[in-house]
C-alpha cells in the first residue's frame, strides 16, 4: 500500500496547490481524479483553471462514483493519484438522490443518502489500501462557519463533516491549509 494523505481547508486556502506540489515531488506518472460536474460557465472556468495549473503529462479521469475501483485497478500504473475533491464528490452523490433535491425532505432521506455516501467512501478507502500509489485527497473544511440556514445545506455540512472525520481516521497523514500554509495534523 502506498501512502495516503488528506488535505483539508477552507475555500481558496491552497489545498489543491499543496496536493499538486506533493504530486510533483513524486517524480513519476500521476493520475488526477476530478470529481466536479461542469454544469455552468462559472464551473467551466474553475475546471479550466485547475487543468492549466497541473502538468499536461498527468492523466485525468472525471468521475465521482466508483473511485475506489478506479484506484484499485489503475493504482499500479501510477506513482501518485490526486483526488480533487471529496466535497464535490459528496455533493454529487447527495444530489443523486431525487428526494434531496426537494425543498423539504425527511430525516430518513438524509440517513439513506448518508449511508450510500459512506459506502462509496469506504469503497474508496478499500481501493486506496489495495494500491501501491501515493493517494492524496483534497476536501473542504466546512464546519468552521455559521450553521447553515437551509436544511439541505445543514444536511450536506453534517455528512461532509462525518466523511472528513472518517477519511482522516483512515489515512496516513492529514494537513490543514490556511492562507496557503500547510499545518500537519496527523
Amino acid at each position: 500500500m502506498g501512502k495516503s494523505i488528506l488535505i483539508t481547508g477552507g475555500a481558496r486556502s491552497g489545498k489543491s496547490r499543496l496536493a499538486e506540489n506533493f504530486m510533483k515531488d513524486l517524480s513519476g506518472p500521476v493520475l488526477y481524479l476530478a470529481t466536479a460536474k461542469v454544469c455552468d460557465d462559472e464551473m467551466r472556468l474553475r475546471v479550466e483553471k485547475h487543468r492549466q495549473s497541473r502538468p499536461a503529462c498527468w492523466d485525468t479521469i472525471e468521475a465521482y462514483r466508483g473511485l475506489g475501483k478506479i484506484i484499485s485497478e489503475k493504482g499500479s500504473d501510477y506513482k501518485g493519484i490526486l483526488l480533487d475533491c471529496i466535497t464535490i464528490m459528496v455533493t454529487n452523490l447527495l444530489f443523486d438522490f431525487p428526494e434531496m433535491q426537494r425543498d423539504e425532505f425527511s430525516s430518513e432521506s438524509v440517513e439513506k443518502a448518508e449511508e450510500a455516501i459512506m459506502a462509496e467512501v469506504k469503497d474508496l478507502i478499500d481501493g486506496i489500501a489495495s494500491s501501491p500509489a501515493t493517494v492524496i485527497m483534497v476536501t473542504n473544511e466546512l464546519g468552521s462557519g455559521v450553521v447553515p440556514e437551509y436544511p439541505i445545506a445543514r444536511a450536506f455540512r453534517d455528512i461532509a463533516g462525518r466523511v472528513n472525520q472518517y477519511l482522516a481516521s483512515q489515512v496516513d497523514e492529514v494537513y490543514l491549509t490556511v492562507c496557503g500554509l500547510p499545518l500537519r495534523l496527523k
